[in-house]
């Protein structure tokens, strides 16, 4: 039996978390599936899942024999790549946050897959970091001050900001002046931030800071674009998320003379070695989405 078949089958069989899945995402069927989990098994000279009638777990070596099949079979694509007239083929697993699934991957994929027909992409969207091992991550798209450690970061571009507010809610409330301002107002906060302190560069690159608060908090910036519309306070949200608004006037950019802090957006992985060519391509193809924004 194919050894580097099985070692697929059994990544899959982790990714998916069932036989039964795997089974079908790969269109053969499960007792074929049991057989490859079998003979990976022999060749590993030990158990690498446990089985019952409800969940599979894996065993720590299976964590182990893991992390080697998932490089046997990464090696085994970039070999039949260079086979195949160097077009680049297999699964990539991408992690992001929603707005970046919304404003920056999900407008460019159909246009890379079309690109690479061999290529595809399972885009697992989740506004909290994601450990990159412990879930078949092949690459995180973060936006970040602070990547995560542990991870090789690629710096991609950049992400720029912008505070907001409704008309509604300034002509009620006043508008900010200045950064200090806002402490005076409404401040509706990203949840994933530790601490409410917005940071800005006056017209002369100097330095910022004010600690805002306010009754409202999200993980999802759109959330706190929507609440800026109803008029529930200020907003700091990137200025992709809210250009629709600001063009329609739903929203107004307020403090014009003070830049908020501009975030970086990496790309987050875990080897340089034997890194798969659509993981390279793929970044890159994010960074020119980027630069086209």
């Amino acid at each position: 039996m194919d050894r580097v078949t099985a070692a697929r089958v059994f990544n899959r069989i982790c990714e998916l978390g069932s036989l039964s899945a795997a089974a079908r995402a790969l269109d053969i069927s499960r007792p074929m599936v049991s057989r490859y989990l079998d003979e990976m098994e022999k060749w590993a000279g030990a158990r690498l899942l446990h089985r019952s009638s409800r969940r599979l777990t894996i065993t720590p070596a299976g964590e182990q024999i893991l992390h080697k099949t998932r490089a046997l079979a990464r090696l085994a694509d970039e070999i039949e790549q260079q086979g195949d007239e160097g077009k680049p083929q297999g699964t990539l697993r991408v992690a992001c946050a929603h707005s970046t699934a919304t404003h920056i991957l999900g407008p460019m994929i159909p246009a890379f897959l079309a690109r690479y027909p061999a290529v595809r992409i399972e885009l697992e969207i989740n506004n909290q970091p994601v450990s990159l091992v412990g879930e078949r991550i092949d690459v995180a798209i973060r936006i970040t001050d602070d990547p995560e450690p542990g991870a090789i970061a690629r710096r991609l571009g950049e992400c720029a900001s912008v505070v907001c507010a409704a008309p509604a809610y300034l002509t009620q409330q006043g508008e900010p002046q200045t950064p200090a301002d806002l402490a005076q107002h409404n401040c509706l906060h990203y949840s994933r931030f530790a601490g409410q302190r917005w940071q800005f560069h006056d017209a002369q690159g100097e330095a910022v800071s004010v600690v805002v608060s306010g009754n409202f908090s999200a993980g999802i910036s759109s959330v706190l674009c929507d609440a800026a519309i109803a008029s529930c306070g200020v907003a700091m949200v990137p200025a992709m998320e809210a250009q629709a608004a600001l063009a329609s006037g739903e929203l107004r950019c307020v403090l014009p003379g003070f830049q908020p802090r501009t975030l970086g957006i990496y790309g987050l992985y875990m080897s340089r070695e034997r890194q798969p060519a659509v993981l390279r391509l793929f970044l890159d193809a994010v960074m020119q989405q980027l630069r086209n924004l």
